[in-house]
């Protein structure tokens, strides 16, 4: 059961989702069976495995998008009035049809690429129904479509700087200190970061020694193990202290006591050359110290088709690598490739395989 996200009413969230749903529905042979786990024909094509959507989405997001997105299956959409129960979604599915629970129930205007007060209340409440279906056990995992921070921060909660940390504290993961990480799998790369949404001042000032001795244990337990390298803070990660201290005197203290735990942990690597030895598969996880550190690389290595994955969660939660693209939202435009290979991760984890890189040909 995968409950899927709108995002940000406005973006290209709701576009993309119909867009993967109206693929999902019609396999190889033209049918279009493709929801439910009890289904005997083949999976939904492009998809890896059957599954159970449910999507978690405004109908007036959903409405100026009719003479959009071809293909989708309007008349299969049963929308749902409460959280429903694990049971009821299966019924729906095995009956053929596509459940959708509208988190605000209000008739509104969606006007696509004008984000307005409304857009980022319907985005929380969309994020915060799925959480309390993950946490139930209702939802085996989450995908999250783009939401607009900024839009979020500025008419519904001050304080909120993305999904990571609102579905950590929703799970009560802060109760335990920092044991869930914002990570990102791509081909030949798996990234986590130490920080998420800080300006880099900030984000600098987070780098030491606890933290990153927390991340290294998060990333161990949670991310299956392996070599772990931690990117140096600094260019040449100090070079013995003449290009800064704080790999010393933060850095390598973590990846020694790490070490002492156990933990195939190694660095601090200089970091303009640790992504590519990453790619070559002499490590299976970076954890790079600030945002970009890592998103760089990522989206570099492999643009369009990395998938952030929450580690520590209780349960599975991805989203695609993108943001709300209000620019080309409700034109049509939106590719969902990146929505799909989130979902494929997703339904990956689900069954027992944990990400691991595969190194670049020789």
């Amino acid at each position: 059961m995968v409950a899927l996200t709108q995002g940000d009413p406005a973006g290209i969230g709701p576009e993309i989702l119909l867009k993967l749903l109206a693929g999902a529905g019609s396999t190889p042979e033209g049918r279009s069976d493709g929801w439910s786990d009890a289904d005997a024909g083949p999976p939904p094509e492009g998809i890896a495995g059957v599954w159970i959507p449910l999507l978690i989405a405004e109908r007036a997001a959903l409405e100026p998008l009719r003479d959009v997105v071809e293909g989708f299956p309007w008349a299969r959409l049963h929308w749902l009035d409460a959280l429903p129960e694990r049971d009821r979604l299966a019924e729906l599915a095995d009956a053929g049809s596509l459940p959708a629970l509208d988190p605000v129930g209000e008739r509104r205007t969606v006007r696509p690429g004008e984000p307005g007060p409304a857009d980022a209340y319907g985005a929380l409440a969309a994020l915060d129904a799925s959480a309390a279906l993950a946490g139930s056990g209702t939802a085996d995992a989450l995908v999250t479509a783009p939401i607009g921070k900024a839009a979020i921060a500025r008419w519904a909660d001050p304080a909120f700087r993305g999904h990571t940390d609102r579905l950590a504290r929703a799970a009560g993961l802060e109760r335990y200190g920092r044991d869930y990480l914002m990570t990102f799998l791509a081909a030949e790369l798996q990234i986590a970061l130490l920080s998420t949404h800080l300006p880099l001042t900030d984000a600098i000032a987070a780098a030491r020694r606890d933290p990153i001795e927390e991340a290294l244990a998060c990333l161990h337990r949670h991310g299956g193990g392996g070599r772990i390298a931690v990117a140096g803070l600094n260019p040449h990660a100090g070079e013995d202290g003449l290009l800064g201290s704080e790999d010393a005197r933060e850095v390598a203290p973590a990846v020694a006591a790490a070490r002492a735990r156990g933990i195939d942990a190694h660095g601090p690597e200089s970091p303009d050359s640790l992504f590519a030895r990453a790619r070559r598969g002499e490590f299976d996880w970076v954890l790079a110290l600030y945002h970009d550190q890592g998103l760089i690389a990522v989206k570099t290595a492999s643009p369009g088709h990395s998938t952030n994955w929450t580690l520590g969660l209780p349960y599975v939660r991805t989203s695609p690598d993108h943001g709300t693209a209000y620019g080309i939202a409700g034109r049509g435009k939106a590719d969902a490739a990146p929505l799909r290979h989130a979902v494929e991760t997703a339904l990956g984890l689900l069954s027992g395989e944990l990400p691991r890189q595969r190194p670049l040909s020789s």
